[in-house]
Order: C-alpha cells, then structure tokens, then sequence
C-alpha cells in the first residue's frame, strides 16, 4: 500500500504499539510461563495501548515456523523451546506487524542472530528503487553466514488497510524478482533461520481463520457465529475468541460450515519440513527514497 501523508499518523501509531507490545511480550517469556497466559496478556495490552490486534498474538515453538495460536485449553507450558513471538496492532485499519525470537533453551543463539542480522541488513537496502530479488539475496547471505537456511517458501509482504498480508511478496532469498520498491510503501520484511532444509509445510487444525468472502450462509445458527465474525472486520481472529460467547460445538461446526464455503479461511501452523529449529525477526517499514523508516520501533 502506497501511504498518504494524512494516514501516516495511524500507521506511526499502530507501528509504535506493535514494538511496545512485542518487547512486553518478550519479557513475558519465561520458563513455566503458560504460552496462552502470555498471548492473551499481549493481546490485552495492544487494547491497553489503544488498538486492537492485527492478528492474534502467536508463540511458535521450536521446528513451528509461525501461525501457532494456543486454543481455548491450550496448557503448553514455556520450558527450554526456541519462541517466535508474533504481534501486530491495527489502528484505525493501519497495520502493524513484528516479531522476534527468544531462545529458552540457551543453544541457539547464533540461529536467533542469523535472522535478527538478516533483518538488519535488509532494512539497511531498502530504499525506493531496489529490487525485490536484491533485498532477499541480502537476507539469504546474511543467513547463510551464519552456517543456516533461510526458509524459502516464507517471505514478508505488504500491508494494506485492514490488510495483514498484501503485496509485495518480499523474499528471504535471491528469487531473482526484479518487482521494484516505491517510495511511502509499507511493507514487513520477515527473515526465517533455520537449522533444517528451509522449507515448511501446512499442518492441520488451524486455530486462526479470517473472512474470506462476504457471502452470507443459509443456516440461521451459523449466521450467528458469522456476524460476530464479520465484526472483525476481515482481520484474523482465534478460535478461542468467539467461546467468549457460543459453546464450543457449535464454534466448531460454524467455523468448519464456513470454512467449507470459502467464507472464511483458516491459517494453520506451519511445520519445518526436516523438523529443523527456526527463528524469526520481522519489522514493518515505510519506504522512502533514501532509505526506510522503521514503524515499529519503540522509541521514547
């Protein structure tokens, strides 16, 4: 999305609680923290701060790349796993999106700071200008310094009002993509690290889903579930969410009915495919002719 000047504040805002609520989140990280305790408490303190959730707070642990969100009895307990900790926050449809690793088990340092350096070095490239290809070769050999894969079928994206994932698709390799950046375009560049073969691939049961299509269905008890969907206003939400208000059955058979009918789509987690460690490290940034500014930075 190409920003406006007049929209820039929503997105410095969204940007800005983003950072406050990852680095909260970070802290919240521990050995015998309950993962849901720390996603919910995230997800809390993004409404604190005054916005809601881009999408919901996720934790994925070890060889899961990304989109693990705990369900309602979730009782996955942090110990010695290497944590991705992604959070986004929207504000007034401005989007949001970082994330970070933290390594509980004190052996993978070096894969955290592959990724953490990966991004840096991608933001150090980005300008109006540059070749998609160029900011994933960067990414790519910055990883690969490291003695790691980056994950090849995992990029960042754009973003969009009330759009998490819009494009451009920003590569974490050289793909040779000669699509050019613009000036005041917001994109999240997304390094993956890992100690495996650097591809993932969909596993079942997904615990997040989002409206796909404004198409109404016929059963009247689904309707049901389907409006406070759509009070989502297209942006990603848990499962455990809508139990605040319909038994568990019923969520069950609403989500699957819709799901069915492409009127929503879920998003499950994604699996490493040799079982091999990942990190992450993401920042949402606004294009600029000479460089970048970092949206989600915490500053004073």
């Amino acid at each position: 999305m190409i920003l406006e000047e007049s929209g820039l504040a929503d997105w410095r805002k969204a940007g800005k609680i983003s950072a406050v609520a990852l680095d909260y989140g970070r802290k919240l990280i521990k050995k015998g923290a309950l993962l849901i305790e720390v996603c919910n408490a995230v997800d809390a303190k993004i409404v604190e701060l005054g916005a809601r959730p881009s999408f919901p707070s996720q934790i994925s642990l070890d060889h899961v790349a990304a989109h693990y969100c705990p369900e309602a009895g979730d009782r996955t307990i942090l110990d010695v796993q290497v944590c991705k900790l992604d959070v986004g926050a929207c504000v007034n449809g401005a989007m949001g999106d970082n994330a970070a690793t933290v390594d509980l088990s004190g052996n993978y340092a070096e894969l955290a700071a592959a990724s953490e350096k990966a991004l840096a070095a991608a933001i150090k490239v980005v300008k109006a200008g540059i070749a998609l290809g160029e900011v994933g070769k960067v990414i790519q050999e910055t990883i690969a310094s490291y003695g790691f894969s980056p994950i090849r079928n995992l990029s960042g994206h754009g973003l969009g009002k009330f759009e998490i994932h819009t494009k451009p698709t920003v590569p974490n390799f050289d793909n040779g993509d000669k699509t050019q950046l613009q000036e005041n375009e917001v994109i999240a560049i997304e390094p993956f690290a890992t100690t495996g073969k650097g591809t993932i691939y969909e596993s079942a049961n997904a615990e997040v889903f989002m409206q796909a299509s404004d198409r109404q269905t016929r059963d009247s008890e689904v309707r049901k579930v389907l409006e406070r969907i759509r009070s989502y206003e297209k942006l990603p939400f848990a499962k455990r969410w809508l139990l605040k208000e319909f038994p568990a059955f019923k969520v069950s058979v609403a989500l699957k009915i819709l799901e069915q009918q492409g009127i929503i789509h879920g998003f499950p987690p994604l699996i490493e495919e040799a079982k091999g460690i990942v990190s992450q490290a993401e920042k949402t940034v606004l294009v600029k002719a000479d460089g970048c500014e970092v949206l989600t930075e915490v500053t004073d």
